[in-house]
């Protein structure tokens, strides 16, 4: 059956069938945790240890909106960078986001701009070593989740048993999917010796009606990301297994250790 449906559906078909928008009802966001001035450094590796990229959140409150800028910066040069402008008055409301990927680790580097208030969203990518440009109206729900998943996951409850929001995803032309947010369990580890409990968290992309069922049957389905959040007083990340974009690796992101060399001794 499967072949058959394959056969029958022509490139250009499939195209289209892919780009077409399906209506998105997710859910906006409670405000119980309240971000405030951070600063945090991750490191960026393969499932197996190996150290692809430093990282650095900070996050910086203006008035009533919130500033975060996430970026990594690989050991080959790449960079993956998001600056993301939030509000945060009873419910999370994203206003901005500006997602950089770019150099050897992005086989399609990509400079996707979103402003929730407009709908526009531009994507700047390169074709045939030609830069291109795609700007798109899209009817933006008040749930998006670009560049704030992490402080969503951080004010889901772990007896939340699934909580929908939507993302813009793709590129060189975005659409809108869900993201279905399910709690796995509890699990452990460790930091400096002492054991401390983390919800696992699955994050689903849902594309949803026939472009979802076409994109499952052609390998084009993203694949789920884990994300662990700790619960014990203050909820606090501390680990994300994902994709950095469609088809990649799954690649680890976590919380790093200082490490001091002989030259921090040296000092009075």
């Amino acid at each position: 059956m499967n072949r058959a449906l394959r056969i029958q559906v022509c490139p250009w078909l499939l195209a289209v069938i892919l780009l077409q928008p399906d209506p998105l009802l997710g859910e906006t966001i409670p405000v119980r945790y309240p971000e405030g001035t951070t600063h945090g450094f991750l490191a960026l590796r393969t499932l197996d240890g190996k150290l692809l990229a430093s990282g650095d959140l900070t996050e910086v409150l203006h008035g009533n909106e919130v500033v975060s800028h996430l970026v990594f910066r690989f050991k080959d040069g790449s960079v993956d960078d998001d600056t993301t402008v939030f509000s945060q008055h009873r419910t999370f409301r994203l206003i901005s986001d500006h997602h950089i990927q770019k150099g050897p680790s992005f086989p399609h580097p990509t400079n996707i701009l979103i402003k929730a208030a407009t709908g526009q969203v531009t994507v700047r990518y390169r074709d045939k070593d030609r830069e291109k440009v795609e700007t798109d109206h899209l009817d933006l729900p008040p749930d998006l989740a670009n560049g704030i998943l992490l402080n969503v996951l951080k004010n889901i409850s772990p007896d939340t048993k699934e909580t929908k929001v939507s993302y813009v995803g793709g590129a060189p032309k975005p659409r809108l999917v869900h993201l279905s947010i399910t709690p796995v369990g509890e699990q452990t580890f460790s930091v400096a010796g002492a054991r401390h409990k983390a919800i696992l968290f699955r994050v689903k992309v849902e594309i949803g009606g026939i472009a979802g069922m076409i994109a499952h049957l052609i390998g084009k389905q993203p694949a789920d990301t884990k994300v662990w959040v700790v619960h014990e007083g203050a909820p606090a990340f501390v680990r994300a297994d994902e994709a950095l974009y469609v088809g990649g690796p799954i690649w680890s992101i976590q919380m790093a250790a200082p490490e001091w060399g002989k030259a921090a001794h040296s000092g009075p």
